[in-house]
């Protein structure tokens, strides 16, 4: 099983950047398809993008030309760069596989806030 940690989000106003980081226990990360996931405030958590093992991408409508996935396998690294960022991205950012193991387990997520 793989063990996620997320990192990198904080307080931006509206337009700024962040870089989120997503660090993955285990040998096997190179073979998975990774997804960020995001979960507004009394909202289910919605897919964001998802990268497969051998990089090809996939962005939420909501999210394209703004956000970018990739991917470090030597390092065991998921990425989210997040761009022109708007109030609505305001979230609590995750990583996991994709698809989402229903036996697996999620981290603790990082915290995306976006001032107007």
């Amino acid at each position: 099983q793989v063990q996620l940690v997320e990192s990198g989000g904080g307080l931006v106003q509206a337009g700024g950047s962040l870089r989120l980081s997503c660090a993955a226990s285990g040998t096997i990360f190179r073979l998975l398809a990774m997804g960020w996931y995001r979960r507004t405030a009394g909202n289910q958590r919605e897919l964001v993008a998802s990268i497969t093992s051998g990089g090809s991408t996939n962005y939420a409508d909501s999210v394209k030309g703004r956000f970018t996935i990739a991917r470090d396998n030597a390092k065991n690294t998921l990425y989210l760069q997040v761009n022109s960022l708007k109030p609505e991205d305001t979230a609590v950012y995750y990583c996991n596989t994709f698809p989402v193991n229903p036996y697996g387990s999620w981290g603790q997520g990082t915290q995306v806030t976006v001032s107007s």
